[in-house]
C-alpha cells in the first residue's frame, strides 16, 4: 500500500457519503478532485464519544413556548443571535466537516458562511453585521479567532496564538472579548479512571481577555488558575459577565456522569477598564453562558443536575431541563439553544473525511475486522434510547463490514467486553473482560471465544487488570497490556501451553500494544516523563523507538494491512471549546492522525471537537 499526498488543502468527502452531500447543496467537490478521490482509499472504522443528532430551538425568553428553528436532521449547535435580530448564526456539521451558517429567527433563508475542512465553531456577528468572528482551526490544527469580511470573503487570523474561543463584540465593534487556555499547565486529572500512573484526561484552565478587532492592544482581564466562560458585554460596553470556576470543576463538568450537586461555578462581572469585580450567583450548582438582558439582570443556564434549566439573577427561574449553550436575543424577548436528541447509534455510519485518500466509518468502540474484511466486531454499549453514555458494561457485537447482520456474541451483565481482536485463521476472538475505565469491581481477564458464539474460556487471569490484547501473525501469541500487583506492562502469551514472559520495555506504563503484521514489531503506548507515547519494540524486547513526541496523549495505535503506517488517536492539538461547556465527554480532544511505522510524514485526518478514538483498518483487499 502506499499513501500518495502529504497534505490536503481541499475538502472531499468520502465516496459514501456523496450522495447525501450533494443532496444538501454542498458545492466544495469539483469534477477534477472527483475524479482523483477514484485512487485507492483505505477505509477506517472508529468510534466518535460525542452527540449523533443536535438540534436547533428558539423559545421565550424564559424558556417557554419553545418551536424548532430547523428540521434536526444532523448536528447543529452553538447558536447565537445578530445585534439587530434578523439573523441566528450557528454551527452546523450539516455537509461534512463544522461550518458556519446563519438563518432568519423563522427557519428561512438558510445561508451557509464558511466552508473549509477544518473545525469552525462559535461564531458571532459584529454590531455592523459586516464581519464574522469564529474559532477554526485552519492553518495550524489549534484553536484560533479569525474573522471573516462577509463583502469581500477575506479571512484573517486574528489571535495567532492557540488556543482561544467563545469570542464576544464589544458594542461598538471595536473590542472583540474571548477565553484561553494559552499559557496554561493546569496537569492531568489524578487517579481518573482509576489509574495509579498518569491520568490519560487534561484539566482545563482558561483566563479572559480582550483584544482589539484590529488584532492590536491585547489584554488579559483575569489572573487566575482556575477558569472563566463565555463572556458577554454589557450594554453600554463597560462591564463583561462570565462563569468563573476552577480547572477541577471543568473535569467534574464534562465527566461521563456531569457536574454533582455540590459542583460549582458563579456568574461574575469585571468592568473592562478598572479590573473592578462583582459576583453575581452565589451557592451549589454549575452556572455557564451567562448574558446580560439589562444592567441589573443577567440570564444563565445551570447545567445538569437534578434541577437544570434557564436562570435569571437574583434569583428566579425559567423553563428547566437541558438548554445548551443559551444566547438571548438583544431585545430579551427570545432564546435559542441545542439540545441532545435521540438518534440510532452509528453501526457502520459513513462520515467526513478531510483526507481522500481515506473514508471513515463510524461505529461502536474498539472496532475489529476480521482479517478478509467481510466482518466486524465491536464493543456495543448497552441498549435503549440512544444517547447512552454508559460504559459499566459492553456485549460484543458481530456484525457484516457494512453494518448489517448484527447479532450478540458475548454479554455478562456488569462486565465490560473490550477491544476484541480475530486470530489470524478467524477461529477464535481474543478480548478483555471485567473492570477497565471506572475500576470498582473484580480485575479484568482475557477470554476467548469463537465467532459464533461457542467455546467461551478464560486465558489469563489472578488480581491483575488484563486486556488490550494483539494476535501474533502466526496466531501462537497474544501480546496484552497488565496492570495489577502481579505485573504491569506489556505480556507475552503463549496460546499452546499458557506460559507468560514480560516484555520489558523500560516504560513507566504502557497499554495498547498491537502486533505488526510483519511480526517484526509491536506498537504500543507507554507514560514516561509526564507524556503517552507512541513506542515499537521487537517481540524478544530489543530495538525500542519512540514514534510520536508531542505534547498530550498519543494512542489507540493500528497497523495498515501492509504494516508500513500506524493510525492512531492522538490529543496534540488541544481542546477547541471550554471544556465545562461539553456533556458527558471526559476528553473532547482526540483526533485521528497517520504516520508511517517510523515515526515520519505525520497527518492529521479528523478534525472536531468530540473524541475520535479506537480506530480499525479495514484490510484492502475486501474493500471493492
Amino acid at each position: 500500500m502506499r499513501i500518495l499526498h502529504q497534505r490536503r488543502t481541499g475538502a472531499l468527502l468520502a465516496l459514501a457519503l456523496a450522495a447525501i452531500i450533494c443532496s444538501t447543496g454542498w458545492r466544495g467537490t469539483s469534477n477534477t478532485s472527483q475524479a482523483q478521490a477514484g485512487a485507492t482509499r483505505h477505509r477506517i472504522a472508529f468510534t466518535r464519544i460525542g452527540p449523533i443528532r443536535t438540534g436547533l430551538f428558539i423559545a421565550d425568553a424564559d424558556g417557554q413556548n419553545e418551536k424548532p428553528v430547523l428540521p434536526a436532521e444532523s448536528l447543529d449547535y452553538n447558536a447565537s443571535f445578530s445585534a439587530d435580530g434578523r439573523w441566528i448564526i450557528f454551527t452546523s456539521e450539516r455537509a461534512g466537516s463544522a461550518d458556519i451558517y446563519r438563518v432568519h429567527p423563522d427557519g428561512s433563508g438558510l445561508e451557509r458562511l464558511t466552508s473549509d475542512p477544518a473545525y469552525e465553531d462559535q461564531a458571532a456577528l459584529s454590531p455592523d453585521g459586516s464581519t464574522l468572528a469564529f474559532v477554526s482551526t485552519r492553518g495550524s490544527g489549534m484553536a484560533d479567532i479569525w474573522l471573516l469580511d462577509l463583502a469581500t470573503h477575506k479571512y484573517r487570523n486574528m489571535t495567532n496564538h492557540p488556543s482561544n474561543f467563545r469570542p464576544s463584540w464589544s458594542p461598538d465593534g471595536k473590542w472583540i472579548a474571548f477565553t484561553s487556555d494559552r499559557d496554561t499547565h493546569p496537569g492531568r486529572v489524578s487517579g481518573a479512571g482509576g489509574s495509579t500512573h498518569g491520568g490519560f484526561e487534561f484539566l482545563q484552565s482558561t483566563n479572559l481577555y480582550v483584544i482589539r478587532a484590529d488584532g492590536g492592544r491585547l489584554r488579559q482581564l483575569t489572573q487566575t488558575s482556575g477558569f472563566a466562560g463565555s463572556p458577554k458585554w454589557s450594554a453600554d460596553g463597560r462591564r463583561i459577565v462570565y462563569y468563573q470556576s476552577s480547572a477541577q470543576e471543568s473535569w467534574e463538568s464534562r465527566k461521563r456522569l456531569g457536574p454533582t450537586e455540590t459542583s460549582l461555578s458563579q456568574i461574575v462581572s469585571v468592568d473592562v477598564e478598572h479590573g473592578d469585580r462583582k459576583q453575581h450567583t452565589t451557592g451549589p450548582g454549575m452556572k455557564v453562558s451567562p448574558q446580560w438582558l439589562s444592567a441589573d439582570r443577567v440570564a444563565y443556564v445551570k447545567k445538569q443536575g437534578s434541577d437544570p434549566g434557564l436562570e435569571f439573577t437574583p434569583g428566579e427561574k425559567g423553563a428547566r431541563g437541558e438548554f445548551r449553550n443559551p444566547a438571548w436575543s438583544p431585545d430579551a424577548t427570545h432564546v435559542v439553544y441545542h439540545r441532545e436528541l435521540q438518534a440510532e447509534r452509528h453501526w457502520m455510519t459513513p462520515t467526513f473525511s478531510r483526507d481522500r485518500e481515506f473514508d471513515f466509518m463510524l461505529t461502536e468502540p474498539f472496532p475489529a475486522y476480521s482479517p478478509t474484511g467481510d466482518q466486524l466486531i465491536v464493543s456495543a454499549r448497552p441498549p435503549g434510547p440512544w444517547p447512552v453514555y454508559a460504559f459499566e458494561e459492553s456485549s460484543l457485537e458481530l456484525m457484516n463490514a457494512d453494518g448489517s447482520g448484527r447479532k450478540t456474541i458475548f454479554y455478562k451483565a456488569g462486565k465490560n467486553a473490550f477491544a476484541a481482536k480475530w486470530s489470524p485463521r478467524e477461529d477464535l476472538i481474543v478480548f478483555g473482560l471485567g473492570t477497565f475505565f471506572f475500576r470498582t469491581g473484580p480485575a479484568a481477564q482475557l477470554a476467548l471465544i469463537k465467532p459464533d458464539g461457542s467455546g467461551f474460556r478464560m486465558i489469563a487471569g489472578g488480581e491483575t487488570n488484563n486486556g488490550f490484547p494483539s494476535w501474533s501473525p502466526d496466531g501462537k501469541r497474544i501480546v496484552y497490556r497488565a496492570d495489577g500487583k502481579q505485573g504491569r506492562g506489556l505480556m507475552i502469551l503463549s496460546i499452546e501451553n499458557g506460559g507468560i514472559t514480560p516484555l520489558n520495555t523500560g516504560g513507566q506504563y504502557d497499554n495498547f500494544p498491537a502486533w505488526s503484521p510483519r511480526a517484526d514489531l509491536i506498537a504500543f503506548t507507554s507514560y514516561r516523563g509526564g507524556d503517552y507515547d507512541i513506542y515499537t519494540i521487537k517481540p524478544d524486547g530489543t530495538g525500542l523507538r519512540r514514534l510520536t513526541n508531542s505534547s498530550g496523549n498519543d494512542a489507540h495505535c493500528v497497523w495498515s494491512p501492509d504494516g508500513e503506517w500506524i493510525i492512531f488517536s492522538s490529543s496534540r492539538m488541544g481542546f477547541k471549546d471550554e471544556a465545562e461547556l461539553v456533556y458527558r465527554i471526559p476528553q473532547p480532544y482526540g483526533e485521528l492522525f497517520v504516520m508511517r511505522s517510523d515515526g515520519t510524514d505525520v497527518r492529521q485526518l479528523t478534525d472536531n471537537q468530540w473524541e475520535d478514538a479506537t480506530p480499525a483498518w479495514m484490510p484492502e483487499s475486501s474493500k471493492r
